[in-house]
């Protein structure tokens, strides 16, 4: 098991009491919560999705505005590859990560946007950006140039493409020799992780249709209850303000696990809701890449399972982010 790997066991219990230890600072390790994802040979929804037939790991939350920070501190002081968009500091509704300084001397820096920004979704990422930081993370967190030792290979072999088809991933890091320990979900693991439980039909599993344990449209108020996300609701409006009125200046991200008595099976939280999140399709090359899960501008038809969107690999959205996958 890898160093970064390690890491990412210890922060369990710290998170699980709702304690903040990552920060922006250059050099800081960015600890990403993964749960496990078994009962590997699980059959396919009736929408086509689902099937994995092997245990995996994915991310516990959406990779977070502080996370992202981080990257950026440790690569891109010299933004070769625009790891950085000026999205992700000047739309007020996600706004969440400054920079300052200049070209060879950048800094960045997590935002105060009615309220700390640091444990809500990034957004304004493509899907190039969403594998470069899969890269450094399957790197070990390097700090440095944006290269094949940081960003540029390891679990994708990007080499500076910020356009283009989006590329398969590697099966050996070159970096280490081994299978990479981070990577974006291909879809059916995504789906699986969102949708499955083991305990339905009898224990021979089945589908939810929300990735709240849910088939009843979910609530959307923010804490404990069950069944709730981050979407605008026809009886409540958006979830952060409870109105229907749109603000260009209102934040309406909220924090990773915002939502506690909303987890999926498996033990993911904002699947449903919060921002649309990448994943990888089958994985083979391709121009596009697949988006599911709804954000919080999504009426209720685009959060369900059977909802799936594809998306240019080099456009970025606001209301769009990720979460990573990595093998168990």
């Amino acid at each position: 098991m890898t160093r970064a790997r390690r890491r990412l066991r210890s922060l369990a219990g710290a998170l699980a009491l709702g304690t903040c230890l990552l920060d922006a600072t250059p050099g800081h390790a960015v600890d990403y919560e993964l749960v496990t994802v078994g009962n590997p040979g699980n059959a396919n929804d009736a929408t086509g999705f689902g099937g994995v037939a092997y245990v995996y790991r994915i991310g516990r939350y959406e990779v977070s505005i502080e996370q992202y920070a981080a990257f950026l501190n440790a690569i891109a002081a010299t933004d070769t590859h625009a790891a950085y968009s000026s999205a992700m500091g000047g739309v007020p509704n996600v706004a969440g990560i400054s920079r300052a300084g200049s070209d060879g001397s950048y800094t960045y820096s997590v935002m105060d946007n009615g309220g700390s920004s640091a444990r809500r979704p990034v957004t304004s990422v493509s899907w190039f950006n969403a594998a470069r930081f899969a890269n450094w993370m399957a790197n070990g967190q390097p700090t440095g140039v944006q290269d094949a030792t940081t960003t540029e290979d390891g679990a994708y072999p990007l080499h500076g493409a910020v356009s283009g088809l989006a590329v398969a991933r590697n099966a050996v890091n070159p970096n280490t020799g081994e299978r990479p320990a981070f990577t974006i979900p291909l879809e059916n693991e995504w789906y699986k992780a969102a949708f499955h439980a083991p305990s339905l039909g009898g224990g021979a599993g089945g589908y939810f249709a929300y990735a709240t344990q849910s088939d009843a449209t979910p609530g959307n108020a923010i804490g404990g209850e069950p069944n709730q996300a981050n979407y605008i609701s026809d009886a409540t409006g958006y979830s952060v303000t409870q109105s229907a009125g749109f603000s260009t200046t209102q934040n309406y991200l909220t924090d990773a696990g915002a939502f506690s008595g909303s987890a999926s099976a498996y033990g993911t939280f904002d699947q449903t809701g919060n921002v649309w999140e990448w994943n990888d399709l089958d994985g083979a090359p391709g121009p596009s890449r697949g988006l599911r899960g709804g954000a919080y501008t999504s009426t209720p038809p685009y959060l369900r399972s059977s909802y799936r969107m594809g998306y240019a690999a080099d456009r970025s959205n606001p209301n769009g982010g990720f979460r990573l996958a990595a093998p168990e």
